[in-house]
């Protein structure tokens, strides 16, 4: 099934229980899609809608450290529940033993040596945990393992 589908299934779902907060993040999700879509020309491809998917963690994670800071719990919240439900549709997360083991492996494969490396080690990365694994997480275990 794919993406579109889910979240159609999901969508339809929610309505009849009645689920404000999954509605509403499910349509915002279905709208991000469609404007990728209309960006690109053409329907998105699976690793395009990780993209989108990655995007929509990384926005409200974002907000979700500034609301903090501000101190709005209220916000807070909300964020945290729309967070789970975006997750629901994210591919299953790499443990932090499995990404240690890629970075060692990618490390090797690019010959770093150095932390003026990581951009390199980072490049070769990217492509194999892409929304299976944060950034920032990524980025500290490559410092971890050239420092």
């Amino acid at each position: 099934m794919s993406l579109l589908e889910r979240l159609n299934n999901d969508m339809k779902q929610a309505m009849k229980n009645k689920e404000k907060d999954k509605l509403s993040v499910i349509r915002m999700i279905k709208a991000s899609l469609q404007n990728e879509s209309i960006k690109l020309g053409h329907e998105p491809s699976d690793e395009e809608e990780l993209t989108v998917l990655s995007r929509e963690m990384k926005q409200r994670k974002d907000s979700l450290h500034e609301f903090d800071k501000a101190g709005r719990s209220d916000l807070v919240e909300k964020l945290r529940t729309e967070l789970a439900i975006v997750e629901l549709y994210m591919p299953e997360q790499l443990s932090e033993e499995e990404l240690s083991e890629i970075v060692k492996q990618s490390i090797s494969e690019t010959g770093a040596v150095s932390k003026a490396d990581i951009g390199k080690v980072m490049a070769a990365i990217i492509p194999k945990t892409k929304g299976k694994a944060d950034g920032s997480l990524v980025n500290k275990l490559v410092q971890q393992h050239l420092s």
